[in-house]
């Protein structure tokens, strides 16, 4: 069968015979074979034409194939021909292109800066046979050496490679028409032309380039291995070769010379089937050639894998040929890099040898030459004879397809065959696993024998009639070659037939005379142009001048995004913060303060175009800072650039500033990124387009690979073809669209999605008028053409029937009537519609028609036709045809385009359409013409799609969605709901269709399902008057309005980006705008004020339908999606949902520039995401040879491929919005890189700052230290500042007791919960989590190397604790790195202690104190990293962690110092944490001055300071107040940034410091003013950052047990100690707010949990009566004390409530017990100092877990008020009771039994136990 049209055998007995065979077999076999191959193969749903696996072309013998043939001798066909050969009436097209037109010759002129010198090709490399004799030449399997001659060089050979098929045999025959050859110099591959390649290798020639003429010699290998001038190409037929016998038998000759040896030696492993066997006495008798033993067979036929769909690799093909073809051969790629399919592989001729040695492992006998042909390896079966007249009756060779079992002798013209083992190679399953088996859903035993597949595949082929042969065979070729062979046909005239016969009308007119005859009848006068009848003329002047009314309201510049956007543009964002968290160290976002971008598309100037009207209209220039708000527009062409050869320079400066800015983050966004993914090396497969290998070029070229600050985002509709084995992209990288089945849900989004799926979907409508549609009459009269023109390719017989149905259709609508009977319905209806609509309207809006012809010729063919019967019917001013080419701009009249800017309204005076969605509105027909189309967006105003061309050379899944895709857009849910009802009303509804909205739910229809079974879905267009045009007179215009709605003034829709139609938003429905500088877009053809008809309420709602045309009524006018007219090929794979599975379409290979992996494998299923998609195609789909992505081959060791990490794909159907989404995308990753860089800071007031105690000191300003003298003078100002501390008690102050109760209870009722926080920009000195990286601080951080953490040492260090009474034991974890701060014993590696420095130290690259930073729950969180706050100068930083979070922090932080607090600490507060800070820094620094003292420094000398500091302090701040002038009310505050290291060194370096208990800083405030700065010093408390004297210090300790306020607490009983707390006013510190971890509240649950949903437990449920039935808790005792304390002021405390004067004396310690409360504190320590007391009477007692220090007396001293409350805490209830005994307590309080409370928890959990009592 192979690539024959017209080869059929039509014998009756043939095929009744051979059904008996297969029925035969069948019957016979075991296994019933139909269920499987059903399923692989004759499934209904799969149409026949995506059978790829039963192509006829010829490949390469496969592996086994030859093996099996080649075991006991070689099968050898020869073409030793006999004289008789044949010689017809065709004889004249001999080897020369005579046959074509003589043109006169005039040498293309060199492109520029190319090279010219003789001898030289073009690209400037050596040519000539003497500078590469001794080279070695790699040259494509199939191709040979040959010399050539250049008229300007006569002593020398120039060297080319040459496919072999276009040279001649030995006899001057077999050479095919044409030329294909690579250029040996610079490698540049697949010239199809010898003109072309005769100026490529400089030939200057001055006659018309002839191969014959200029191609002279073989060129051979000698033994030595030099190339040299072998024989002469013979390119006349040798008449001198006759032989003397009429017929010569062809057998094999087993007396091979042994030194021959195939081109490569072998072929994929196994020495090739083809053995040369040329005479050994190097005679030249044939033809001239030397055949001596050591050259280089002629023909080799060493071919590889198949660029092809459905073939294992491997699988090759042996041909045997005679004559030349008669017809250009159109299964031949042009000559690529892999070797194709149908590779030609003649076999030289058997000649007899001398030699007796056999190249086979087995000698055969020899045989006498007879006149059999006879492959030797099989057993003798029936003889068949080829006649003589085979190729010439035929026109084409027959394919012989090996199947099972023996082949016979074959007799004759044998080279007239073809052998190939095709189709056995298609059944090569791989042997499958059971559980393979088992996910294909079969057994073992389902598998059939390799014969019965066989023989149901014949059965299966020989039902296809012609039609789908020519189908299968234009399937073949890829689109590239189609449409080569589509030129081809035009250049050479070959379609003169087929044009003439259109030269006539269907009633056998002469059309251009009837045409001629037609305008010379309307004279000057046109059609009118609008709101008149086709039979109104006007003067073509007035047609000019005629202005149309402005009803379309065009708000075409607003831009806004949408909700799926949003979302979509997030998901990109997380994904790339997940690259970023992923550990790889392969995007560090926190390097990066700023976002660029460019955007590289297609090869396109309507997609250039609209790119950048999305870019100028999403204002992404200006909101991402890369253009001024003036100068954005013209700047924006910068950041789109298209795959042409541009590219190159303009991609070379994206690099350089790629490179020149490394902390820019640049976005490559590669868009319709599917489109021609060929690798660079691949050259010679499309050569002389311009797009060829460019994306590879740029996307996988190494700069991009390696620039650390680049994304690439690839975007596609169909990303297929990135989604294979080899793919680049993890498909963890994959960002999808969201499911837009979602939509139905969302009440905001009145729009819908109308893609593909829906498309299918619709036919089940039951409407007679469906979206996607068959034109049968058309594939009619398509068949009839196709079987009387076989020659041609049925797209050029397609084109021109095309092309005659639309120009009788317009003939027949306005001036011949009769011609309407001949004009298919479908084409009809269309023109009607099409040129009937502006009519109606004074606005003159019409539709848009796009007729889809992908060869450019036939597409400038049918607009020049089409454009010449419009205008000679008048109708140039009534609608537009553009050729919508993509390589050029849109051209549109002048006349039309005034009309555009009517419409649109403030255009400036030069605005031309350059997008198609600029033609909103034009009636016009786009022949919309190229390969593929490329993303283009077209208007709302697109009503009809005709892709009635788009056929069998369309048959992969992208080439046939993309196509279709072109009519995907967005539409208003009503209209969907609508259409289905209004679309199949018949006229005695129509009364019934303006039903009220009250009773139109009835109308409403589901997308999903029919309405009802009213009408069957038919695939025609139906009746002509189903399609509103009566075949003998026009329907009045009433009936016919609801039949063809005409969708004039959409209301309900706006333009959303990519050519979104979406619901004019209602009131309160307006999106969230995510855009600073967008306003909403209605890019709506009307007003955005809903009609009464149209409003889009929220709630579903039919559409009334109108009855007629009432001028700017906007009912079911709305916008349905475009109707879509397929050919019978595609509508049969789009239109058919047979079986729940997918639409057909997905089941065909996903693009031509993949493989299947295995012709078994599982169905795509119905409703499969695109995410399971994508893994479906990962693993069952190869990149085929010429793919870029085909050099990612997985590692043969490991089998995993690399993946670049910094690139994502973003995938979503056609036309639903992606280049919005990844604008946006843009815009929020600009956003997110501010806030890295950014962060969130406690900005809040300091509080009671009116009734503090003035602490200033009389020192004066611009001291940078304290003088200790003036500072011990000043009193300590016990009022608590700090913001955090909002809502705790206040510590009284004798001058709080003079301030109104009232202005203290309003300030403090109006704090707010949420603390006030402010953005603040991180500078260099910031301190940071683990989410930060850089260079500079990569070995500081590192926790990627595994080795890190076996480098840490665990060290245990114990001490014994006086306040805890027993020996306490800590762990430090040290890495090697920092061993140097500690002493270690000599033997044994003990710990000893940790170095100090000295007090006289002076290091300006050191800070003395040791820093210890607690944290808990913020591994990742916490800001541990000091390195840049520290300069990155050394500094002894140890993180203090509960043990149980250790190994959390030793993860993120490994090359941190740890202190793990013992296990018994998990539960503790920070108390404990502080406590045990303090405790061993004492105990080191007693260590230290022992070990110091040995070494003869004195005790004293040895630095007793450490720094305690939160993992929330992010940076330091240094103030000063500036004068400016001399009055002092109007001095300013100056602040800088500073590190820490210059706060500690400043601090460090205080004057008698070792005096100062503790040295702190203020917290930063917005509102820090000069006034605050007036003292550089306060005493008064400090918190979070503070330099603590462990030696001044030793006798007072934190409260280990306490949870809050424990600063407060420590600061109160170090000052009543007398001891020194010095602030430092001119630093501040700013914390930042983390919300996660630190000192959070305990989740409070029950002990014993009885059931999940448990009311919230409240404080006051915090403690019960002792031995209660209460809730048990599980909380620490103390935490639940504190917690209730701070809400039980009402019942403990009654009489301090709001009650200042009176506060609440607390001895020993200060607790939170409410802000309504004002505590007292009290040391009972001797010598204390405590605030005056005097005349204060107390109105509460407060006693804490008090020791020996608090007596009987002390209390006495203190008045109480009657009434007063008192509350004793204590560890058990016998401390309880003796503490009440020994302090006396029954003589002046009133106890009662009930009084007695505990914490709320079990004993094991050592409850706390209180007492309250009233005074007497």
């Amino acid at each position: 069968m192979g690539n024959s049209y017209a080869g059929q055998l039509k014998s009756a007995r043939f095929e009744e015979a051979l059904h008996n065979s297969i029925e035969a077999s069948l019957r016979c076999s075991s296994v019933v074979p139909r269920p499987i191959f059903s399923q692989l193969y004759l499934d209904p749903v799969q149409h026949p034409f995506s059978s790829a696996d039963v192509k006829p072309k010829v490949e390469d013998l496969d592996k086994d194939l030859v093996h099996r043939y080649t075991q006991n001798g070689s099968l050898d066909f020869s073409n030793n021909l006999t004289v008789n050969e044949m010689e017809d009436d065709e004889d004249d097209e001999e080897m020369s292109d005579s046959n074509s037109p003589p043109i006169p010759y005039s040498q293309k002129p060199a492109p520029e800066g190319s090279c010219t010198t003789d001898g030289f090709c073009q690209a400037g490399k050596d040519l000539r046979l003497v500078s590469l004799c001794m080279e070695q030449i790699d040259i494509p399997a199939g191709f040979l050496l040959v010399g050539a001659k250049s008229p300007n060089l006569p002593e020398h050979i120039l060297v080319c490679a040459v496919d072999k098929r276009f040279l001649p045999d030995d006899h001057g025959k077999n050479a095919l028409l044409g030329f294909s050859g690579n250029c040996i110099g610079c490698g540049e591959r697949g010239f199809r032309y010898f003109t072309e390649f005769s100026n490529h290798i400089n030939l200057k020639l001055t006659t018309q380039p002839k191969k014959q003429k200029h191609l002279k010699y073989y060129l051979v290998r000698s033994s030595q291995g030099v190339l040299s001038k072998g024989p002469l190409i013979c390119w006349k037929e040798c008449r001198s070769r006759q032989s003397s016998t009429t017929c010569h038998s062809i057998k094999p000759n087993s007396s091979v010379s042994s030194t021959v040896t195939p081109e490569n030696g072998t072929t994929n492993g196994y020495k090739s089937g083809f053995i040369q066997t040329d005479a050994a006495n190097g005679n030249s008798s044939h033809g001239g050639k030397s055949s001596t033993s050591s050259s280089t067979p002629a023909r080799p036929g060493n071919y590889s894998l198949s660029p092809r769909p459905s073939y294992a690799s491997g699988d090759q093909a042996t041909m045997f040929i005679s004559g030349p073809p008669k017809k250009r051969h159109r299964g031949w790629y042009p000559g690529s890099p892999v070797p194709q399919p149908g590779l030609v592989v003649p076999v030289p001729t058997v000649r007899p040898l001398s030699r007796t040695e056999s190249l086979l492992s087995t000698p055969v006998p020899q045989t006498p030459l007879t006149g059999i042909l006879q492959p030797r390896p099989i057993p003798a079966g029936e003889t068949v004879i080829v006649p003589e007249n085979l190729l010439s009756n035929s026109g084409v060779r027959p394919v012989i397809l090996i199947g099972y079992g023996t082949l016979p002798y074959f007799y004759g013209n044998v080279g007239d065959i073809v052998v190939s083992p095709l189709l056995v190679n298609c059944y090569k399953i791989p042997q499958l696993e059971n559980k393979d088996l088992e996910q294909l859903g079969l057994t073992g035993s389902q598998l059939l024998s390799v014969e019965n597949m066989i023989l149901l595949t014949i059965q299966y082929l020989v039902r296809l009639g012609q039609q789908q042969s020519r189908a299968l065979a234009e399937s073949m070729l890829t689109t590239s070659e189609f449409l080569k062979e589509i030129s081809y046909e035009l250049i050479t005239g070959k379609v003169s037939f087929l044009a003439s016969h259109f030269k006539t009308t269907s009633l056998g007119d002469d059309l251009d005379k009837l045409l001629e005859k037609i305008q010379q009848r309307r004279g000057d006068s046109v059609v009118t142009p609008f709101n008149g009848d086709l039979n109104e003329y006007v003067s073509p002047q007035e047609a000019a001048a005629m202005i149309p009314t402005h009803n379309l309201d065009l708000d075409n510049e607003n831009f806004q995004i949408y909700q799926p956007q949003l979302t979509v543009a997030r998901k990109l964002l997380s994904q790339v913060c997940a690259i970023a968290d992923s550990g790889s160290q392969s995007l560090d976002l926190g390097h990066f303060s700023k976002v660029d971008f460019i955007i590289i598309v297609p090869r396109s100037e309507v997609l250039v175009q609209q790119t950048l009207q999305r870019i100028r209209q999403s204002g992404v220039l200006v909101d991402l800072g890369l253009e001024e708000n003036g100068t954005a527009y013209q700047r924006a062409e910068k950041y789109v650039v298209r795959l042409d050869n541009e590219i190159q320079a303009k991609f070379e400066v994206f690099m350089r500033r790629v490179k020149q800015n490394p902390y820019t983050l640049f976005v490559l966004v590669h868009d319709n990124c599917h489109v021609e993914l060929t690798s660079v090396i691949s050259g010679s497969l499309s050569h002389g387009e311009p797009s060829h290998g460019l994306a590879d070029r740029v996307i996988n070229c190494r700069e991009v690979l390696d620039a650390f600050n680049l994304l690439v985002l690839q975007v596609s509709s169909f990303p297929y073809t990135l989604q294979t084995q080899q793919s680049r992209i993890s498909s963890s990288n994959e960002v999808h669209w969201i499911q837009l089945d979602s939509t139905e849900d969302m009440s905001c989004e009145e729009k819908l999605y109308f893609g593909l799926n829906e498309y299918s979907k619709s036919l089940q409508w039951g409407i007679t008028s469906p979206l996607l549609r068959c034109d049968e009459t058309f594939e009619k009269m398509v068949n009839t053409l196709l079987e009387r023109y076989p020659r041609l390719h049925s797209m050029v017989v397609r084109c021109y029937l095309l092309i005659q149905q639309y120009s009788e259709a317009l003939m027949a609508l306005t001036t011949m009537a009769s011609l309407r009977d001949h004009s298919t319905p479908e084409t009809l209806s269309i023109m009607d519609d099409l040129i009937s609509a502006p009519g109606k309207t004074k606005s003159g809006r019409g539709h848009m028609l796009i007729i889809r012809v992908p060869s450019v010729q036939l597409a400038m063919l049918a607009k020049e036709r089409l454009q010449e019967v419009r205008d000679k019917l008048g109708l140039q001013y009534r609608f537009e045809i553009i050729l919508g080419n993509p390589a050029s701009e849109v051209s549109v009249a002048t006349h039309f385009v005034a009309r555009l800017k009517t419409w649109r309204r403030n255009e400036p005076e030069e605005w031309i359409p350059r997008t198609y969605q600029d033609l909103e509105g034009l009636p016009c027909i786009v022949i919309l013409t190229g390969k593929d189309p490329l993303g283009e967006t077209f208007p709302r105003s697109l009503k009809y799609c005709d892709l009635r061309l788009i056929d069998s050379s369309y048959l992969t899944r992208t080439a046939l969605e993309q196509e279709v895709g072109l009519a995907c857009c967005y539409v208003s849910k009503e209209v969907i709901r609508g259409s289905t009802v209004a679309l199949d009303l018949s006229g005695k509804e129509q009364e019934r269709a303006t039903v009220s909205e009250n009773d139109s739910d009835e109308l409403l229809v589901d997308l999903e399902r029919p309405q009802s079974n009213s009408s069957a879905v038919t695939g025609t267009s139906g009746s002509i008057m189903e399609n509103g045009v009566s075949s003998s007179s026009t329907v009045d215009k009433s009936q016919k309005q609801p039949l063809t709605p005409s969708f004039q003034s959409p209301a309900n829709s706006v333009g959303l980006e990519e050519g979104v139609c979406t619901g004019t938003v209602g009131a309160g429905e307006t999106l969230k705008q995510e855009c600073d500088s967008l306003g909403p877009q209605m890019a709506s053809s009307t007003a955005s004020k809903p009609s009464s008809s149209s409003s889009s309420s929220p709630g579903p709602r039919a559409l009334p339908w109108p009855s007629g045309p009432a001028p700017g009524c906007r009912g079911l006018h709305t916008t349905l999606p475009p109707i879509v007219i397929l050919s019978k090929a595609a509508y049969s794979l789009l239109g058919s949902q047979r079986g729940g599975k997918l639409p057909s379409s997905s089941s065909l290979l996903p693009h031509a520039d993949v493989a299947w992996v295995s012709s078994l494998r599982p169905l795509l299923h119905k409703d499969v995401s695109s995410e399971e998609q994508s893994l479906y195609y990962r693993q069952w789909t190869s990149a085929r040879q010429h793919h870029a992505d085909y050099s990612n081959q997985p590692d043969p060791n490991s089998g995993t491929r690399t993946c670049h990490p910094r690139r994502l794909l973003l995938t979503g159907p056609p036309q639903v919005g992606k280049t919005g989404s990844y604008l946006q995308f843009l815009r929020i990753l600009f956003r997110m890189l501010i806030r890295l860089l950014e962060v969130d800071v406690y900005d809040e007031r300091e509080i009671n700052t009116d009734h503090s105690e003035s602490s200033r000191v009389s020192q004066p300003e611009g001291e940078p230290w304290p003088d200790i003298e003036s500072f011990s003078k000043m009193p300590f100002d016990i009022s608590v500042h700090d913001p955090k501390y909002s809502l705790m008690s206040l510590v009284y102050t004798e001058k709080l007791a003079g301030v109104k109760q009232e202005a203290i209870k309003e300030s403090r009722a109006e704090e707010p919960r949420k603390r006030e926080t402010v953005s603040m920009m991180l500078t260099k000195y910031a301190a940071y989590n683990t989410f930060h990286h850089c260079e500079q601080c990569h070995q500081y951080m590192d926790f990627t190397s595994a080795s890190q953490m076996s480098d840490s040492t665990l060290h245990a260090f114990t001490f014994s604790s006086s306040m805890l009474g027993e020996e306490v034991q800590l762990y430090f974890i040290i890495p090697k790195s920092k061993e140097s701060y500690f002493v270690f014993s000599k033997q044994g590696k003990h710990l000893e202690s940790m170095r100090l420095p000295l007090v006289s130290d002076k290091n300006l690259n050191a800070v003395k104190s040791p820093i210890f930073t607690p944290s808990s729950g913020r591994h990742e969180h916490g800001l541990l990293n000091l390195f840049h706050a520290m300069e990155g100068i050394s500094h002894l930083h140890l993180l203090v962690v509960k043990e149980y979070e250790m190994p959390l922090y030793r993860k993120y932080w490994p090359n941190h110092i740890m202190l793990v607090l013992p296990g018994t600490f998990n539960n503790a507060g920070v108390g404990a944490a502080r406590f045990l800070i303090k405790e061993l820094s004492y105990h080191n620094l007693e260590l230290e001055r022992n070990r110091l003292e040995e070494l003869g420094i004195k005790r004293q000398c040895v630095w007793p300071f450490i720094v305690v500091m939160d993992d929330s302090c992010v940076l330091w701040n240094i103030h000063s107040v500036q004068e400016q002038s001399s009055q002092p009310m109007e001095a300013g505050l100056s602040s800088k940034n500073v590190s820490l290291k210059s706060v500690l060194q400043h601090i460090e370096a205080t004057p008698k410091i070792i005096h100062y208990a503790i040295l702190g800083i203020q917290k930063w405030s917005s509102k820090l003013t000069p006034q605050s700065l007036k003292a550089p010093f306060s005493r008064c408390h400090v918190h979070d950052f503070i330099l603590l004297n462990i030696d001044l210090t030793q006798n007072v300790q934190y409260d280990f047990n306490r949870y809050f306020c424990e600063d407060v607490d420590f600061n109160l009983r170090t000052n009543s100690s007398g001891l020194l707390i010095c602030r430092f006013n001119n630093f501040s510190l700013m914390k930042k707010h983390i919300q996660v971890g630190g000192q959070r509240d305990f989740i409070i649950k029950p002990k014993i949990m009885v059931s999940e949903s448990l009311a919230p437990i409240l404080p006051l449920q915090y403690v019960c009566a002792p031995d209660s039935e209460h809730t048990l808790l599980a909380a620490p005792a103390q935490f639940l004390l504190e917690k209730f304390l701070q809400h039980a002021s009402y019942k403990l405390f009654p009489k301090a409530i709001h009650n200042f004067k009176s506060p609440v004396l607390a001895v020993d310690c200060y607790l939170n017990i409410g802000p309504e409360v004002a505590i007292c504190y009290v040391s009972s320590r001797p010598h204390s100092s405590n605030v005056n007391c005097e005349g204060v009477f107390f109105s509460g007692l407060l006693l804490y877990l008090c020791d020996s220090f608090v007596g009987a007396d002390l209390l006495k001293k203190f008045k109480f008020l009657k009434g007063a409350t008192l509350c004793v805490i204590c560890q058990d209830r016998s401390s309880l009771r003796q503490t009440i005994v020994r302090l006396e307590l029954e003589d002046e309080w009133q106890f009662r039994l009930r009084d007695e409370f505990q914490t709320a928890n079990s004993s094991d959990d050592k409850p706390l136990y209180f007492l309250t009592g009233r005074h007497v």
